[in-house]
């Protein structure tokens, strides 16, 4: 039997616990009825990336997470519900067809992971090559204006077109006098 530092285990701990959270706000998410309920786990499931981002040691991607999915894209959301109408006749009758979607995708799913978790185990892994990048925010900086910068200027038009869909969304529901 091997025994395992303390270290080690905390380590474990710590990554398990941040796939919890994940896990428990994606369940949330997925299985609620209600809207701002499954916002609200939406919001538990990228802290629990961001916990796993800074668990990578890459701290700037946990609070750009934080700050781009938790502080902007579940607050709009949340905006966009507040402002939209509540009278949507609710819908009571589940049928055969809809159960066996989901089933179906169920199963696609489980499938999905299955491969991902064998591909994960099996497959070659290759040591990191960037090595001279210290992680400061300067550095994090002169990469995202250099060497990634039509990649930050496409997520900037994917949270701004994100922005004023949930703005046009919560427009529309709207009933003019």
């Amino acid at each position: 039997m091997t025994s395992f530092p303390a270290s080690n285990l905390i380590t474990n701990a710590i990554f398990v616990l941040c796939l919890v959270t994940m896990a428990i706000g994606a369940s949330i998410a997925v299985f609620t009825t209600r809207l701002i309920r499954s916002v609200c786990g939406l919001a538990i499931c990228c802290i629990g990336l961001a916990g796993l981002y800074y668990f990578l040691h890459s701290p700037f991607l946990a609070l750009m997470e934080i700050l781009i999915y938790v502080g902007a894209v579940c607050v709009t959301i949340v905006f966009a519900v507040m402002l939209a109408e509540p009278d949507e006749p609710a819908r009571t009758e589940k049928s055969g067809a809809t159960l066996g979607w989901g089933g179906l995708a169920l199963l696609i799913a489980a499938a999905i992971f299955s491969g991902l978790v064998w591909l994960g185990v099996h497959g070659p892994w290759m040591p990191p090559t960037d090595l001279l990048s210290d992680g400061s925010i300067a550095a994090i900086g002169r990469a995202l204006l250099t060497t990634y910068s039509l990649a930050f200027e496409l997520i900037s038009l994917a949270l701004l077109v994100a922005i004023l869909g949930a703005l046009a969304i919560a427009r529309s529901g709207r009933t003019r006098p």
